[in-house]
């Protein structure tokens, strides 16, 4: 991405340590960002840790380099203001224009995309003042995020905790991008979504597996819990990743289990997405102890079952209204191209949508962008080009979110 002016405001609460991983992928990936703490953040966070992770000083009050006139050039100035972790004092001084230090008037002067990512304990969380103030910065165009389930401050658990540094830098590049990419236009919807690749064993030891990392799938859920919807992720295996906040989560292996967990899911959910890598074929035979070599028998032949399609189980059982998304991944070969492929498997599966990618040489699989294809039942097709996951996932929700309302 083309370099780009970031404020990182930093909330008085314990959350505060994981704003400076937030500040180095920031950074690491070439953004120039200014960070503007509370004075509460810099009692878990020193100024010296900041200036030196963002190259910038680090000041909390109005009246430091007054001819500059701070106050109102760094909101006026940045591309995208981030709040981490916004604390329920923070957010109730955004939502009421209370301006009483560096960061509050940053937040008034701001005429870029703002984002908070709130850290609280679960009972603050869910007090109605809060919940009215994040409704109410909601409806004014700022993104407040939903925070993750998981260990609070002390012995307490729930809702409240901050979302990984790893999904805010990632939701960061997705509102840089596209500064419309997270409206709550999936509030009330209920979205199920697979992601990994199966893995079918072979003996206590070895299995049959591809390449698929899980990001695409676990960025769909991701942006999908930020627009509002009730999100569940069936989880095959994945890289090592950050659930995303707001998501619960069933992890599974073989592409059974995965069938067997999309189908139950699937049931009462408004749209269904396909993202997991699911295996063709399993061994037709398990074998109980780990198969050996030896050179004085022939090598072992692996006889292979068909796996049941459970894309075109899901369509020709969806309930009435149920949108459904399938993701093909293909090659070109002498018989079409990446996208006469996907045409075919569009209309033999019978999903409302496909996503297509065309994968190999570092495309797709195992790598942080991705692009590809949107083709429609309808016939409408759209060129996706390349970048974040999350922007991709964007792209879909955008034609669920249009579907859903024809």
């Amino acid at each position: 991405m083309s370099k780009s002016r970031v404020v990182l405001g930093v909330g008085g609460g314990i959350a505060a340590y994981k704003a400076c991983e937030v500040l180095r992928g920031l950074t690491e990936s070439g953004h120039d960002v200014r960070v503007v703490p509370t004075e509460a953040a810099l009692n878990f966070v020193g100024a010296a840790t900041f200036e030196a992770l963002s190259g910038h000083p680090v000041h909390t009050g109005v009246f430091t380099e007054v001819p500059e006139v701070q106050h109102v050039r760094i909101g006026k100035e940045a591309d995208l203001v981030l709040i981490v972790p916004a604390t329920a004092n923070l957010l109730a001084k955004a939502a009421h224009g209370i301006a009483d230090d560096l960061l509050t008037n940053t937040l008034l002067t701001a005429r870029c995309p703002v984002a908070f990512f709130p850290a609280m304990h679960t009972e603050m969380w869910e007090h109605p003042a809060t919940r009215h103030n994040v409704e109410l910065l909601r409806s004014r165009g700022s993104v407040v995020t939903e925070p993750a389930a998981g260990r609070l401050t002390g012995k307490d658990t729930g809702k409240g905790r901050l979302a990984d540094p790893e999904e805010i830098v990632d939701l960061a590049r997705l509102l840089l991008a596209r500064p419309d990419a997270l409206p709550r236009d999936l509030v009330g919807k209920r979205v199920v979504v697979s992601a990994g690749g199966t893995r079918e064993p072979l003996d206590p030891v070895r299995y049959l597996g591809n390449r698929s990392s899980g990001k695409q799938g676990y960025a769909l859920a991701r942006v999908a819990a930020q627009r509002g919807a009730e999100v569940t992720l069936i989880a095959a295996h994945t890289v090592a990743m950050p659930d995303p906040a707001g998501v619960t989560i069933e992890r599974v292996s073989t592409a059974e289990q995965l069938r067997q967990a999309v189908h139950t899911a699937a049931k009462p959910a408004d749209v269904v997405v396909m993202a997991a890598a699911v295996a063709d074929f399993r061994p037709a035979n398990l074998a109980t102890h780990k198969i050996k070599k030896s050179d004085d028998q022939p090598d072992p032949t692996i006889t292979l079952d068909r796996n049941a399609d459970i894309l075109a189980e899901l369509v020709a059982n969806r309930a009435p209204g149920q949108l459904i998304v399938g993701f093909a991944a293909e090659t070109g070969d002498e018989h079409g191209s990446v996208l006469d492929h996907a045409r075919a498997k569009l209309r033999r599966k019978g999903s409302d949508l496909l996503v297509v990618n065309a994968v190999g040489d570092g495309k797709a699989f195992e790598v942080e962008d991705n692009s590809g294809w949107l083709l429609g039942a309808d016939g409408s097709e759209r060129a996706i080009p390349l970048g974040a996951k999350v922007q991709l996932a964007a792209a879909v929700w955008d034609a669920v979110v249009d579907l859903s309302t024809r």
